[in-house]
């Protein structure tokens, strides 16, 4: 690639003047806009962030400066919205300089200069979780690129704009946005780019079940990118890649990988924001760990066995050391999203911090931290972290049914709150194309219509049907496992000769023949697996079946690992 003739991010041709080894930048009295816009931009598109962070930070003389009558200005104030974007401080930073730009100013201004300006805005926007915002400036920004084109503004356009939908749980349209920006970039001989296009590009495709691509898309990201020092990029590649195996059960693999995350967060700036989503994605996994040692614990204890020599350190304090990491991986994301008012990721901090008071048996403190979840969610229209909070709260509801606290009116309250919270759950992640949520929200109310107050099992066998219908065959992490707990919830109570009598009665509800085929299967496949010696080979010998589904439903039945 030959940078001097290439274009950058903004759409302008990257000059010859500095080299690849100054980064020094030399301003007199009377500093020029024009070269220092030039040279940030040419360090960004080969991702030197810290050459420049340095010019950046060397330049503060200019950026007090900075007139908004100048031509250069709004052309230097993307390029430094872009910084910002690859860690140079954060949103405050770029208000200092856009505050100097006020409507009455904006209205005199030549069309490029106002596009610039209002892509500016949507990145702002994008930053403080306005995404709505976002879009309808980037739409705007877009639909004028069509008269007046810039292929690097229309790449940088797209790019932002698929990642607002993104945060919205769009994915089929965030999608059709990031390959846009990758096509362009491409087009653009701009490999660098394009390799943190890629990056987004894979998390959509993994959305979708290609998981494969996602990986082959990481792995050629992380080859360009190595070579630089974009360790927000690299870092969020290894985060990528905790989440993927993350899905797959893989708990322990997961924790490595985000792990690598923080080291590589930690080499740019400790608290960067990513920084802090990569310790609530960590602390999420060590719940998940912890909930694995627990069931081993219960079993036990419910065998009447003891821990044995080779067990090693007791299984209730490794539990609690898991248990006592996670809150202080919480802890640190909390200050870190403070220091950046980020008000979508302190919800996630405190949601998780519900489900782990909600497994020590603290209801009430479960059911606060939903519920500021929730309050966060609505005041910035995130409409995931909402249905997230409110099938916390379905949860939260659901464990007072089944301790049974107080008057039979009590149950009554609780139980109802469970189906309003768990009904709106749904509603809220209708409105996103993110399955894993509709899935979670199905599930939510089928346990709620499972409860011991309500226990509609026709109810919760088409929310079980319905979970399943969205959950991969492949996945094998929580959620697998909480539609496993709800299936078996619902045969031990509603008895297997009842689901039986009624098919053979014709009573299939609004069932399909394939899912009728499916549940039969779930009956049937475990309970030959305990006649066959639990031999997974006998088993689909003897159905005529692919091993393949004999492990599926297992798993799915809770009778085998998870990965």
């Amino acid at each position: 690639m030959h940078p001097e003739s290439s274009l950058t991010a903004t759409g302008m041709t990257t000059p010859a003047q500095p080299s690849d080894s100054d980064h020094t930048f030399k301003y007199g009295p009377q500093p020029a806009l024009g070269p220092l816009a030039d040279q940030l931009a040419h360090t960004l598109q080969l991702r030197r962030i810290e050459a420049g962070k340095t010019i950046l930070d060397r330049a503060q003389p200019i950026l007090a400066q900075l007139d908004p009558a100048d031509p250069q200005a709004t052309r230097f104030l993307l390029v430094v919205a872009q910084w910002v974007d690859v860690g140079y401080r954060d949103y405050r930073f770029l208000d200092t300089l856009l505050e100097r730009f006020p409507p009455e100013f904006r209205r005199g201004l030549a069309v490029d200069d106002y596009l610039r300006l209002r892509m500016v805005d949507a990145f702002r926007a994008l930053s403080v979780q306005d995404v709505d915002a976002a879009i309808d400036s980037l739409d705007l920004v877009l639909r004028a690129e069509r008269d007046l084109p810039d292929p690097g503004l229309r790449t940088l356009a797209h790019f932002w704009k698929g990642r607002a939908h993104r945060k919205k749980g769009e994915y089929e349209t965030a999608l059709l946005h990031i390959v846009h920006a990758r096509e362009l970039a491409q087009k653009a001989h701009d490999e660098v780019f394009t390799a943190v296009i890629q990056i987004q590009e894979s998390w959509l495709l993994f959305q979708k079940g290609l998981r494969k691509d996602a990986l082959r898309l990481l792995a050629h990201a992380e080859n360009i990118l190595k070579a630089t020092d974009h360790y927000v990029a690299l870092g969020n590649i290894e985060s990528a890649r905790g989440r993927i195996v993350r899905r797959s059960g893989q708990y322990a693999r997961a924790l490595e990988y985000f792990g690598h995350s923080l080291a590589l967060y930690a080499q740019g700036d400790p608290n960067h924001l990513n920084m802090a989503r990569a310790l609530v994605n960590a602390a999420y996994v060590r719940r998940l760990l912890a909930l694995q040692l627990r069931k081993k614990i219960d079993s036990r204890s419910q065998a009447g066995s003891a821990p044995s020599p080779q067990d090693g350190e007791n299984p209730r304090a490794r539990y609690q050391q898991i248990s006592e990491a996670a809150i202080l991986d919480l802890k640190r994301a909390r200050e870190i999203y403070a220091l950046h008012a980020h008000a979508g990721g302190t919800g996630n901090v405190l949601l998780n911090l519900g489900y782990l008071y909600l497994d020590r048996g603290d209801i009430d403190h479960a059911a606060h931290e939903a519920r500021e979840a929730y309050r966060l969610g609505l005041e910035k229209n995130d409409h995931i972290l909402m249905a997230r909070a409110r099938i916390l709260q379905a949860a939260a509801e659901n464990a007072r049914v089944e301790e049974q606290l107080g008057e039979d009116v009590d149950m009554a309250v609780h139980a109802h709150r469970a189906k309003q919270h768990s009904e709106e759950a749904l509603t809220l992640a209708r409105g996103t194309q993110n399955r894993r949520l509709a899935a979670g929200a199905w599930i939510a109310r089928g346990m709620t219509a499972a409860n011991d107050f309500f226990q509609d099992w026709e109810l919760a066998r088409r929310c079980s049907s319905e979970a399943a219908g969205l959950v991969a065959p492949d996945e094998a992490d929580h959620l697998a496992e909480d539609l496993a707990a709800l299936k078996s919830q619902i045969v031990q109570a509603s008895g297997i000769s009842d689901t039986l009598r009624c098919w053979s009665e014709g009573m299939v509800g609004d069932k399909s023949f394939q899912q009728i085929t499916e549940e039969f299967a779930e009956i049937v496949i475990p309970r030959v697996w305990l006649r066959e010696d639990r031999k997974i080979s006998r088993v689909a010998e003897r159905l005529s079946v692919s091993p393949k589904k004999v492990r599926r439903i297992l798993r799915n039945a809770g009778l085998r690992g998870r990965g």
